[in-house]
């Protein structure tokens, strides 16, 4: 692949390369290069918001290049700011171990291990101690923090900003340095730490990084950020089903969006697709396609096949009802709480009688998966679906 094909790849998906022509320098050199992306393990599962960055990864291992995973189990005990209108709590150790090991789980679906390095920022920030984190904290004044835009509102509107969160950019950038970082991937929402990255390794006598920086993937709706928060998310450990009737209903206008951050498709191919839908394809087709690439992707080819039929008789195609009903039911003081519990205290059952006699007869499916009457659930959020017609989505806390 020529240089101009290999920056044609690099650049879909991307909304900024700072800068660009250090970018090219680098490629031309012709050596290994290692590239670094960071993730806070906040969650214990990825969706396909994350995937984005991953792909871009992806993107540089088959060239050749190596990428760094770099697993923030230190700056995760102090929680990234980034966007965020208030502090955010940090996560236990206990925490940042369990949803560690989960992302290291998930990310072999996507990248090539033998070109991937797992790291832990700890590795260095547990030996630096006080004295370096003083050291460290004088690269940056208090005025130049707060020319992040997120410090600054909160600044003037009087929100707190805790001193410890003064220190995230900084250790984020401090990461470059310990890895020798020659590409630093991120969100738009990371620009600011992004650069520190590029200051610390000049003063450290290092070539800077480059900076490329892809956007934040759309939800469902369209909108908004992909977040679990919001419930308008992807997960990539969700079920066939579940998956394909979710991406079939994504809206034709994040279609194109879609297929350029996530369909490891060429431009070309997808160039055709939108051929194809100008001269009348049902844009629904289109977006079938995509659904069963990424079912493929992390559930395989015969799960892809499948996945359309997963959704039973309550959806048509993978499709869940617009008017679906979202339940939110408390745990109290049990860990979980029986299937049949749920469908009654949900309503998708006129009595316990019906639930005992759909439960028998293998009516009743979570997250498309026929269950037995013996199954318990956790805290998390199910597509259940009971007979032909009933069916919520239902969020235990």
């Amino acid at each position: 692949m020529s240089l101009e094909q290999t920056l044609a790849e690099l650049r879909r998906g991307t909304e900024e390369i700072l800068l660009e022509e250090d970018l090219i320098k680098k490629l031309e050199s012709g050596r290994k290069l290692r590239i670094k992306a960071g993730f806070d393990p906040t969650a214990p599962d990825l969706h396909l918001g994350h995937t984005v960055l991953i792909n871009k990864m992806r993107q540089f291992q088959e060239r050749g290049h190596t990428v760094i995973f770099l697993i923030g189990d230190f700056t995760g005990l102090i929680g990234d700011p980034s966007g965020k209108n208030a502090t955010r709590p940090p996560l236990t150790p206990e925490q940042i171990e369990a949803n560690a090991q989960t992302y290291k789980d998930q990310v072999f679906k996507i990248l090539d291990p033998e070109l991937t390095e797992v790291r832990f920022n700890s590795e260095w920030f547990s030996k630096i101690g006080a004295a370096g984190m003083i050291k460290l904290a004088a690269q940056h004044s208090v005025a130049r923090m707060l020319e992040r835009d997120d410090f600054k509102k909160r600044y003037k509107t009087n929100q707190p900003i805790a001193i410890h969160e003064f220190l995230y950019p900084l250790v984020q950038g401090y990461d470059s340095v310990a890895l020798e970082a020659d590409v630093e991937l991120g969100g738009t929402d990371q620009k600011f730490n992004l650069l520190v990255g590029r200051e610390l390794q000049k003063s450290e006598g290092q070539e800077p990084q480059v900076v490329m920086m892809v956007p934040l993937l759309e939800g469902l709706d369209g909108e908004k950020k992909m977040s679990k928060s919001l419930g308008n998310y992807v997960g990539i450990t969700e079920a066939p089903g579940v998956m394909f009737q979710k991406i079939v209903s994504i809206p034709d206008s994040l279609m194109w969006r879609w297929f350029e951050l996530l369909s490891f498709r060429s431009l070309e191919e997808i160039e055709q697709l939108k051929q194809d839908v100008a001269n009348g394809t049902n844009p629904r087709d289109i977006k079938m396609a995509l659904a069963r690439e990424l079912v493929a992707r992390f559930h395989g080819e015969e799960a892809a096949a499948n996945a359309h039929k997963g959704a039973g008789n309550v959806i048509k195609e993978g499709e869940v009802p617009e008017d679906t009903p979202e339940i939110t039911l408390e745990l109290e003081d049990q860990t979980e709480l029986p299937i049949s519990a749920i469908v009654n205290r949900a309503g998708l059952a006129a009595n316990a009688a019906q639930t005992r006699d759909m439960l028998k007869n293998g009516r009743v499916k979570v997250d498309w998966e026929p269950v037995e009457a013996t199954l318990k659930l956790g805290a998390g959020q199910y597509l259940i679906q009971a007979g032909k017609k009933k069916i919520a989505k239902v969020t235990l806390v």
